[in-house]
């Protein structure tokens, strides 16, 4: 029998002989359904495999339960500690006070000026040039160094000092402001990056050259999954609404997973049509036959994976599975109907809009409800090299409501205390006007040097205020920060220590935050 079994099978590259397939022609055309001589053959086949599969999967069972027995309690602790799917065995490396994460990117950078560094001396200032002693030869972008004079552009806005620490807060943002005792603000920020492709890549893959895994996919690696229906790290891009607004380019390449698996990316939803491209049955396709596909595939798959034995298989098989879930999972979560009248008078009518700003916060808040670790929301029109008296109400306008919402929101739910909420660009902008400067309009520059963001939630420490610069917000007088302190202020909050996740990649144990120095930000830890 066993010979006969063998002639029916493929051979290594999955053809059958051509012996077989005349065989089987011939034999259909002369037996009735069910009387095939070859029928006990393929009855044979299944219970072969059937045996295979099972002493295959029981020896692996029994290997878990030995193991499990070896490691005792610990193994339990574990599960109890760390209630996720996947990760890395011995993370998190102490108490995490973070779970999860909404990461508010401003794409061009909003000018610090204008928002949490206020210089109220400047306006003395006006249209004189920048001091060489200020400057201090330090390199320039070519959009302006090829200008005759810097004069000092003081910002027309007015501030007001909020909260506890009497934190000074742009008038453009008077909601941030009612709540400075729930965010830090960290006014020494500085980076090498001075432009944007550069300048955003290393904020988020602590490179400036793409190909890095990005944040929430270093979080994705090594903490895993808190869900098993919706992807552990999901991408929102919010719409800009002014004409004038300077918009910079992103890709994929931001929330890509670079070296790792490419399971830990980042999955992008969009505002319009559906929420995830080709997650929907085709026409005249029932669920029942996508199940039955799916499962086919999957043992396609399978065969290719002990075949090769690329990961890639493994991950491609999952992210499958992901899908099949995701097409229940995302209507009810993108299905906004049955949020109560008090969502949107706190968020703004502009949560109705698709794409908004405030929909993106919206939607992150529920993301996370449903056990999404990292959302990723990135927000354009920040680039206000001109107009900026114009376009910056307008962009600071969409952000301010939403932005109070959201942390108020998270804090109602009980969700605040374990979740990391973060505003921030990529660089700063310059005290000297670029371009024309007049009373009533100006731009700015880019500007490494300098720059604002604030956190929340998530071990935070409210109300406090980090980091000086002088007269003229060009340099840090006190308290730097940089842009891997900042990333390993991240990865502590989650409670990993950001020198011992790596990965071995090209001979090298990659870290997000890289090889040069860097540590948290302990003074605005809770």
């Amino acid at each position: 029998m066993s010979d006969r079994v063998n002639l029916l099978r493929p051979d290594d590259e999955g053809h059958y002989s051509p012996h077989t397939h005349a065989l089987d022609a011939a034999l259909h055309r002369r037996f009735a359904e069910g009387s095939h001589p070859v029928d006990a053959i393929a009855r044979e086949m299944v219970r072969e495999e059937s045996r295979r599969r099972f002493f295959s999967r029981g020896a692996r069972g029994i290997g878990a339960l030995a193991l499990a027995s070896l490691l005792g309690d610990r193994a339990n602790a574990a599960s109890a500690d760390r209630p996720s799917i996947g990760g890395l065995p011995g993370l998190p490396h102490f108490a995490p006070k973070a779970k999860r994460c909404i990461y508010l990117h401003l794409v061009g950078s909003p000018p610090q000026l204008e928002t949490y560094d206020y210089k109220p001396q400047m306006k003395e200032w006006f249209n004189k040039d920048l001091p060489d002693s200020i400057r201090k030869g330090q390199r320039l972008t070519t959009m302006t160094s090829g200008q005759s004079r810097f004069p000092i552009a003081p910002s027309i806005f007015g501030f007001k000092q909020y909260g506890k620490s009497g934190a000074w807060i742009s008038d453009l943002l008077p909601n941030i402001g009612k709540m400075a005792d729930d965010i830090a603000i960290i006014r020494s920020m500085h980076t090498e990056a001075i432009n944007h492709e550069p300048a955003i890549t290393f904020f988020q893959t602590g490179s400036m050259i793409a190909g890095r895994p990005c944040i929430g996919s270093w979080l994705s690696y090594g903490l895993g999954s808190m869900n098993q229906d919706l992807p552990t790290f999901v991408v929102l891009q919010a719409k800009h609404n002014h004409p004038k607004a300077n918009v910079q380019a992103i890709s994929a390449r931001l929330w890509s997973a670079g070296f790792l698996s490419g399971q830990y990316s980042g999955v992008g939803l969009r505002s319009a049509g559906d929420p995830v491209l080709f997650i929907s049955n085709p026409d005249g396709v029932p669920t029942t036959v996508r199940r039955q596909m799916l499962d086919a595939l999957g043992q396609m798959n399978q065969l290719g994976y002990q075949k090769l034995g690329d990961p890639e298989t493994k991950t491609r098989i999952a992210q499958y599975e992901m899908a099949f879930r995701m097409q229940a999972s995302v209507p009810e979560l993108t299905d906004l109907s049955k949020e109560p009248a008090s969502t949107w008078s706190a968020y703004g009518e502009d949560a109705r809009k698709a794409g908004s700003f405030a929909q993106t916060c919206l939607m992150s808040r529920r993301l996370l409800e449903r056990g999404v670790r990292f959302v990723q929301v990135y927000h354009r029109g920040w680039d206000v090299h001109g107009n900026l008296p114009e376009v910056l109400p307008s962009q600071c306008k969409e952000i301010d409501q939403p932005c109070y919402a959201l942390v108020q929101d998270l804090k109602q739910r009980g969700m605040l205390d374990d979740t990391l909420v973060i505003l921030a660009g990529e660089f700063g902008r310059t005290i000297y006007s670029q371009g024309k400067l007049t009373d009533t309009d100006y731009g700015r520059d880019h500007h490494p040097r300098c720059f604002s963001l604030w956190m929340a939630g998530g071990g935070i420490k409210g109300g406090v205020v980090h980091g000086e610069t002088d007269d003229f917000s060009y340099n840090i007088t006190q308290d730097p920060v940089h842009v891997r302190d900042f990333q390993a202020t991240i990865l502590h909050l989650f409670g990993i220590d950001h020198q011992r996740l790596s990965y071995g990649y090209q001979g090298l144990d990659v870290r997000l935050t890289g090889v040069e120095k860097a540590a948290p930000v302990k003074a605005i830890l809770a």
